[in-house]
């Protein structure tokens, strides 16, 4: 057949030209989402659905048949599009539920487009070309006139037919795979995204009565100490416990060139208790996320933000169990309240008061709030305000000026990197965090200078990852490879420091014991001597035990989880999933076994479950 012949049935065959057209898209999205890239059954996953739109178009549309392919054309290819970029900064695929939340993307809309490779753009080509010969009239008159014969009904019915039975041969035997984009490739990304909205149903709980802290410390193989270490040797003390934004672990006392890259950091985390394996378990609302993990030892639900999911939740918290013993709660942030519904979740989580953007001001403005020199001034100025009173108080304070994509102003900058780390991503992120680390020393000092720091306990910890692998390119890889002596890994990834500090107690100590975020609250408790007898929590007393397992979410496929000297990372289920070693620890002492993996999907079980049970505090207040 010729190329003339050729053209000549594509654009009289609408049917046939959109599904080439989104081919070549699909191809696209697979090369950059997918780790095999495509195959010859990409067209066998993607093009069935795509018929199946356009058989639907034939049989209904007696008017207008153009439009409505483009139209059709448009929708799929923003949902290719939203594949594309979600996946570059979560490495998830994106669904409709996550996609509701769009509305957040305007705050940080500098980070979606730092993600943005401009040959994402071709994916739109086809869109523009249409839109500018639809404007030239005569053209536009040609091709509708074309286009607008109806195709034969025994060929539609029996295309349809065929590509409803692909889908379902692609759909049907896959949808007990664990692990979102071994599911995604087996199905195609649209059938996915199609079986995740018709497949959306309530979970099924878990009898409140049988969520019992006894079972939690069972499956986490967790013992009771007799004669806890370190119990009640901050007993009374203020707590100040400091979010670090995208703080990750590689950068405690990392010099490149010879040059120290968080100094005052460093002194802390050398002279205090420092955990080196401690570990992220955010999801999708990332630094609030994290601030409802640390406040109250559960875990993220299985999809969405924690502030929009649970923060109407009578959530038990470290605030509430604070404030029963006397203390003042407060939380810090320079961000507006209403970012990721913040306001809601600090009722939920019993905080007394919180201080947003209204508190903080315009003044010296970073990305979308003050920067973390003011944000340190004004809440040291307030906790001396607040030490005035006599009450030992709790403070949540949130780091934000080092925040993705790391483009820090000028006047910012406080130090000069090496020419191979200039223009790059990492060389962006490490300027960004000696910043931070910058105004962490003049917080340090202002808390010192004011009486406060020696009447506290301090915790600091990496709210969550900074440098997500699928954000990396050629260029980063290598520096990171560089800094690591090794490839850049998902342990390393979401790997975050996690440094206590008694200054009446001082003592350097470095701890193997694999903790999370989940771990900050029992570990807190226990150093000031609170009982958690009646209060349930996933987490455990890190001076005190030496097992643990993490269940991780979202940056990981769902099932995985850190335990021993290991991350696991699920495939279809656990036969085929991942073993990977913790970095520098040498060989494994001890695999991640099928009994951690089940124990570690009953424990994210039993907290929805738990969480989702609770009574609303909105019911109270009415």
């Amino acid at each position: 057949m010729s190329s003339v012949a050729s053209k000549r049935i594509l654009s009289t065959r609408p049917i046939l030209f959109f599904a080439f057209i989104m081919l070549l898209k699909s191809y696209l999205t697979w090369m950059v989402v997918f780790e095999d890239g495509v195959s010859w059954t990409t067209i066998l996953k993607e093009v069935p659905f795509v018929l199946i739109v356009f058989c639907l178009i034939e049989w209904f549309a007696s008017k207008r048949k153009l439009v409505y392919y483009l139209i059709a054309n448009l929708v799929m290819t923003l949902i290719l599009f939203a594949v594309l970029m979600y996946y570059k900064y979560y490495g998830v695929i994106v669904t409709y539920f996550a996609l509701a939340q769009v509305n957040q993307v305007t705050a940080v809309k500098n980070s979606v487009f730092s993600l943005m490779d401009p040959y994402y753009l071709f994916i739109f080509t086809d869109i523009i070309i249409m839109a500018v010969v639809l404007f030239a009239r005569k053209k536009a008159l040609n091709w509708k006139k074309e286009s607008s014969k109806k195709e034969n009904k025994r060929l539609v019915v029996a295309l349809f037919t065929i590509s409803i039975g692909l889908c379902l041969f692609n759909i049907l035997p896959n949808r007990a795979s664990m692990n979102e984009i071994v599911k995604a490739e087996q199905m195609g990304i649209l059938n996915y995204e199609a079986y995740m909205i018709f497949s959306d149903k309530e979970m099924e709980y878990v009898d409140p009565n049988q969520i019992t802290q006894p079972k939690i410390d069972t499956l986490k193989n967790a013992q009771p100490p007799i004669q806890p270490v370190l119990y009640k040797s901050a007993e009374g003390k203020n707590l100040i416990i400091l979010q670090m934004e995208s703080f990750q672990n590689f950068l405690v006392n990392l010099k490149i060139d010879g040059q120290e890259i968080t100094p005052n950091f460093n002194k802390l985390v050398n002279e205090n208790y420092y955990f080196k394996h401690f570990y992220q378990q955010v999801g999708q609302g990332n630094t609030s996320d994290a601030e409802f993990v640390v406040n109250s030892s559960l875990y993220i639900p299985p999809r969405g933000a924690a502030t929009q999911m649970y923060a109407d939740k009578e959530l038990p918290s470290l605030p509430k169990l604070l404030k029963a013993h006397g203390y003042d709660t407060t939380t810090f942030h320079t961000n507006v309240v209403e970012f990721w519904n913040r306001g809601e979740l600090y009722k939920a989580l019993g905080f007394d008061r919180y201080y947003d953007q209204k508190f903080f001001g315009h003044e010296d403005t970073v990305f979308f709030g003050p920067s973390d020199e003011m944000l340190y001034a004004k809440t040291a100025a307030e906790l001396e305000r607040m030490s005035e009173s006599g009450k030992p108080f709790y403070s949540h304070v949130i780091s934000m000026t080092a925040h993705h994509p790391f483009s820090l102003p000028e006047d910012k900058t406080h130090m000069t990197l090496p020419d191979r780390y200039e223009g790059t991503f990492v060389g962006d992120y490490i300027r960004s965090q000696n910043y931070a680390d910058y105004a962490l020393g003049l917080f340090v000092q202002d808390l010192k200078d004011r009486g406060i720091w020696d009447n506290s306990l301090i915790v600091m910890y990496g709210d969550h990852l900074g440098l997500p692998i699928y954000s990396l390119d050629r260029d980063d890889k290598e520096l990171m490879a560089e800094i690591y002596g090794r490839e850049y890994g998902y342990t390393d990834m979401i790997n975050i420091p996690f440094v206590i500090i008694n200054p009446s107690n001082p003592e350097a100590k470095v701890y193997d014991q694999l903790g999370g975020q989940i771990d900050v609250l029992p570990t807190v408790a226990n150093l000031l001597g609170l009982s958690l007898d009646n209060q349930i929590h996933f987490g455990q007393d890190l001076f005190n035990q030496t097992y643990n397992v993490l269940p991780q979410r979202y940056y990981l496929p769902s099932g995985s989880f850190l335990s021993s000297q290991e991350l696991f990372m699920s495939g279809s289920g656990f036969d085929d999933g991942k073993h990977l070693p913790i970095a520098g620890d040498g060989v494994n002492e001890q695999e991640a076994t099928e009994d951690e993996y089940q124990r570690a999907l009953e424990l994210l079980k039993l907290s929805d479950s738990y969480v989702s049970q609770l009574p609303s505090w909105k019911k109270e207040e009415k």
